[in-house]
């Protein structure tokens, strides 16, 4: 990613970008029903690398496949890059967990950037203490054996009902999470960029009484030159 735009995306809300992917005719990139375990952190943004598990086959699925090393959840853990987001499909299913706090830990440590599942984590208070971005649907202390079978890493799935491929955006705020393309990034960001300092212009304006008629949005040459002048004030 460039480092120019992950830095704008930290500065973004992912309501703002919503609108600016909802004006491209992308609706359902925001996946649903998760949730933050840490709301009060930065940004989560990274590049998204992915887990995809399936329904357990329970003759395939003992508690012993964790002797494997190449079990595709422990290997997801592992070889997660970097500053990647780790992206989980569980089905929309929290019954069983999709992870715990030692491998959540393992990915902190590894400098993973953040982890996304719609389904959910077991010892999650201890994983809201890492100070690091994990969001889920809810808690839940099953094993992920007891529902979920992990069977691919690093392909094309569904998060929360949001299709999700290797290598888009990941960006998680205190709100939730939205994946942006990857090839649309770039513009993304910086349309985002610009399009908040405008809605802080307007957060500023509606506070002092203004009405929203005129100036969200800006119809009228007194919105645009009121815009340029807070705009100038302020450096931004």
């Amino acid at each position: 990613m460039n480092p120019a735009t992950r830095e704008q995306l930290m500065k973004v809300s992912t309501a703002t970008l919503c609108t600016a992917l909802f004006k491209r005719g992308l609706r359902n990139q925001f996946i649903q029903d998760v949730r933050p375990l840490n709301p009060g952190l930065p940004n989560m943004v990274g590049e998204a690398f992915t887990l995809r598990y399936m329904p357990a086959r329970e003759d395939l699925n003992p508690i012993s496949v964790f002797l494997d090393r190449g079990h595709p959840q422990r290997k997801a853990v592992e070889e997660c890059p970097e500053g990647a987001v780790l992206v989980i499909d569980s089905r929309k299913d929290a019954r069983a967990a999709s992870a715990g706090g030692i491998l959540v830990t393992r990915l902190m440590k590894r400098g993973v950037a953040g982890v996304v599942t719609d389904g959910g984590f077991r010892d999650s208070p201890d994983i809201a203490k890492l100070g690091f971005a994990a969001y889920h649907h809810r808690a839940s202390a099953p094993t992920n054996l007891t529902l979920h079978q992990a069977i691919d890493i690093n392909v094309p799935i569904g998060c929360g009902d949001a299709p999700v491929f290797p290598g888009d955006v990941v960006v998680g705020d205190a709100e939730g999470v939205i994946v942006i393309p990857a090839h649309m990034a770039d513009e993304v960001a910086a349309e985002a960029t610009e399009m908040t300092v405008f809605e802080d212009f307007v957060q500023d304006m509606v506070l002092e009484g203004r009405s929203i008629l005129g100036l969200y949005p800006p119809t009228d040459e007194r919105s645009r030159s009121d815009f340029a002048t807070w705009r100038q004030a302020r450096g931004r």
